[in-house]
Parts: C-alpha cells; structure tokens; sequence
C-alpha cells in the first residue's frame, strides 16, 4: 500500500484539528501555546505534501519559512509567559483581564479554578562538618 497524498493531509488535518480543540479547551498559556504550534505543524505538513504533489519545493521553501517564524514565536512567548507568570503568579489565562482593551468588560469564567495551594517551605538541612565557631567563643578560648 502506497502513501499518498490523502494520506498526508489526513495527518495534517488531525494535527491541525487537535491543536485547535486544545487551544480553545485549555486555560494554561503553555498549553495554549504548544496547541498553536500543533496547528503550525499540520499546516507544514500540507504544504510538504502539496509541494511533493506537484514536484516543486516551494511549499518545502515556505514550511522553512514557518519553522523559522515559529522558533521566533517560541523564543518571544517563552519570555511573555514568564513575565506574566512572575507578575500573576499563575498561569491561568482568566486571571489576566486587565490586559484586555480599556472599553471590552471582563469576562467571567462560569466555574473559576480554585486557587493554587500554598506551598509548604523547604526543610532547612544543618551544614554538613562541624560548625564553625563564633568569633565570640574564638576570642573567649585565646
């Protein structure tokens, strides 16, 4: 059995199709933004397919292109995500309406998330040897 080009934009329209149901189920902006690379991804694979189709390598020049676009994006949201999160503390993307144009009212979850349990400090371990005197104790033993 051969692969055909059916084959090929059945694959990429899968990918395509769960990038677009993750990007739009999930909260978390990580998640949102793998689901849109997902969806980068299927378009690639079309546009490899069609080119291998018609026996030219411009859809192989454009998918180029849009690895290159989409490792700019990478590096950009990786830093906007951690920005965000420092600034919020989580990354849920509801906690975010005050980034929203002045004039659109917030919009509200119908079931909010719980808040993020607190996390418990880390035990303090003793330094490892023999503690050190003081410089008081070290002038009290000259």
């Amino acid at each position: 059995m051969a692969v055909t080009l059916h084959h090929y934009l059945v694959i990429g329209a899968i990918l395509f199709g769960l990038g677009l149901v993750g990007f739009l189920a999930r909260r978390n902006l990580i998640l949102m933004f793998l689901c849109a690379e997902m969806m980068l991804q299927g378009v690639a694979i079309n546009f490899v397919a069609f080119a291998r189709y018609r026996g030219n390598l411009q859809g192989q020049a454009f998918v180029l292109f849009i690895l290159t676009v989409a490792a700019c994006e990478a590096a950009i949201a990786l830093a906007l995500i951690l920005m965000l999160y420092r600034r919020q503390g989580s990354l849920d993307v509801s906690l975010w309406q005050e980034l929203r144009e002045p004039d659109l009212d917030p919009t509200e979850d119908e079931e909010p998330l719980p808040p993020p349990p607190k996390p418990e400090p880390a035990p303090h371990l003793p330094p490892a040897g023999k503690e050190p005197l003081h410089r008081k104790q070290e002038k009290s033993h000259v």
